[in-house]
């Protein structure tokens, strides 16, 4: 696409006067003035007024991590970029990016009507702020419904790749289908990304992203396909900062967040292993524990397409949980089931940190009513949401977006009693919050729910009945789990011999990696699992492993 001359700055960068004398104190040296951001000054002639000069980036992209777009709503959507012209540090100690001491940098934006931007009905300036990696959250309303725009940023020469963004029908709208794909877990180390290529060329008109986007930990030297920057476990935020950095540098990740708008929600990798609220894996303490939260909340927030409005961080905090309408086909629900749990049950010294499998006589906390994977608050407002969307009635489908297994799977326990063992990682280690749920479901007699899970690497077709586990109790709602992008799947021979014990369960493989890719009707939803045929082929071919369908009305899924 040929290159527009790039519209003025909308306002000064850095003063010639700051800039100086930050070189000359050693603060910005040649990462500003020398190599990186060359001559974004004031530049002041006599008995004029300052007038601003355009960015000059002497080495490196200021846009090397791409654009993305997310949040679609009737009017609006969310723009991102990040200008990190040396993305990556050269050690843990040095992160990449910018110095923010150089403070907050304008960036223009242009909206256009058609891809070789013709038609412009949109430009201006937005600041890249210093206090968070001089990241880009462009929150834009007032545009019309139910069509595509296409956008780019400019910072003095340079250009970045031209996105596309979509904005969706007026709630309560006609629309006639809809298709999106559904991924999770995606480790860098353990293969090239050949799953995002295909998802992208499906053309879905959503994505939704269930959890584990980066990976925190380190394989064994030796062990990784693609080693995680630096070799080290991101654990602050400058290691947080590069891991995301590294993601976005991938090719086919790039071009996925370029085409496509997401949807996102957590699980536990962008943070760590198996965290649970404000408790560690490693038994840290909480207040040590809600510092690494923080961080990793920040560079999420830095990398991705969020709301500034609802996500901006706060400390540990950030509000990820939301609802999401989309004509009169979809009303999409994510929530957040890792910021708000109560610790896994029966959690402690020396080895019962994140989670772990326990049998009810040797864990009674497991059935605490009190206890909840959303945690209270996101209960209530999940609840509410049911019941609204049901008084309502105005969406077909209503999805729900989450991180964990929700049906009930049990292991057998050979010793030392004939007992079933849980996961309290998972809603299994929640089920009176689970059941809360469907009750919920039950009672408001919502229109079609079905809820989408990643965490397991794994496909799964679940029934999910009013008491888990009792197949004569009313089924109330479908799951479908996604596999995962690269990681490996669970052992299939022994989690497909325990089959016989969880009937809820209609299939499972964890052998294939891939995504699920939804295609909604009014009269039905069906769900390919999509599979790729090597992760450590970047040129992977994809084919469908089996799809399923839901009619509209009726609760149960067919095999197709």
């Amino acid at each position: 696409m040929p290159r527009r001359p790039a519209p003025p700055i909308a306002g000064p960068l850095l003063t010639r006067r700051t800039a100086l004398r930050l070189a000359g104190s050693g603060l910005i040296g040649t990462s500003l003035i020398g190599s990186t951001l060359a001559t974004p000054f004031i530049a002041r002639a006599a008995g004029t007024a300052a007038t601003a000069r355009q960015a000059h980036w002497r080495s490196g992209d200021p846009f090397s991590l791409g654009v993305a777009s997310g949040e679609p709503a009737a009017d609006g959507f969310v723009l991102w970029t990040r200008l990190a012209p040396e993305p990556i540090g050269n050690d843990p100690a040095k992160p990449g990016g910018i110095d923010p001491r150089i403070g907050d940098i304008d960036v223009a934006y242009e909206i256009a009507a058609d891809p070789d931007f013709r038609i412009i009905h949109r430009s201006g300036a937005v600041k890249a702020e210093a206090a968070y990696a001089h990241s880009v959250h462009l929150e834009l309303s007032g545009l019309a419904p139910n069509r595509p725009y296409w956008y780019r940023f400019t910072s003095g020469d340079a250009v970045s790749r031209a996105g596309r963004a979509v904005t969706m029908p007026a709630p309560g709208a006609p629309l006639d289908r809809l298709k999106i794909a559904v991924a999770c877990c995606s480790n860098y180390e353990r293969g090239y990304f050949s799953a995002y290529r295909h998802l992208t060329d499906e053309q879905p008109d959503l994505v939704l992203f269930l959890g584990d986007y980066i990976y925190e930990k380190v394989l064994s030297p030796g062990k990784a396909m693609r080693p995680h920057s630096h070799g080290a476990i991101a654990a602050d935020l400058h290691g947080y900062r590069d891991r995301y950095a590294q993601y976005r540098l991938d090719a086919d990740l790039q071009r996925l967040h370029a085409e496509l708008p997401m949807l996102i929600t957590l699980d536990d990798h962008e943070v760590q292993n198996d965290y649970a609220g404000e408790w560690s894996e490693t038994f840290d303490t909480p207040q040590h524990f809600l510092q690494r939260r923080a961080a990793a909340f920040q560079a999420f927030y830095e990398h991705m397409p969020v709301r500034p409005s609802r996500a901006r961080p706060q400390g540990p905090d950030m509000r990820i949980y939301e609802r999401f309408p989309i004509g009169d086909l979809a009303e999409i629900t994510m929530l957040d089931g890792r910021q708000y749990r109560d610790r896994q049950a029966c959690y402690g010294p020396p080895d019962r940190g994140g989670g772990h499998l326990e049998s009810d006589a040797a864990c009674p906390e497991r059935l605490d009513p009190a206890r909840s994977i959303l945690g209270m608050a996101q209960e209530r407002w999940l609840h509410d949401g049911i019941a609204d969307a049901a008084r309502r009635g105005t969406a077909r489908w209503n999805l729900f977006g989450q991180d964990v297994l929700v049906a009930q799977f049990r292991q057998p326990q050979e010793a030392p009693r004939h007992d079933f063992v849980y996961s309290t990682d998972r809603w299994d280690g929640y089920p009176a919050s689970r059941a809360r749920f469907m009750q919920q479901l039950h009672a408001t007699a919502l229109r079609n729910p079905v809820v989408l899970s990643g965490d397991i690497h794994s496909f799964w077709s679940n029934d999910l009945h009013l008491e888990a586990g009792n197949t004569a109790s009313p089924l109330v709602a479908s799951e479908f789990v996604g596999t995962s992008i690269t990681s490996p799947g669970p052992d299939y021979n022994t989690l497909t011999s325990w089959l016989p014990d969880n009937p809820e369960v209609k299939f499972f493989d964890s052998r294939e990696r891939g995504y699920m890719a939804l295609d909604i009707t009014h009269d039905s939803l069906t769900v390919h699992f999509r599979t790729i045929s090597d992760v450590t082929d970047p040129k992977a071919s994809l084919s469908t492993l089996r799809s399923f369908v839901i009619e509209n009305g009726r609760l149960g899924t067919t095999s197709v």
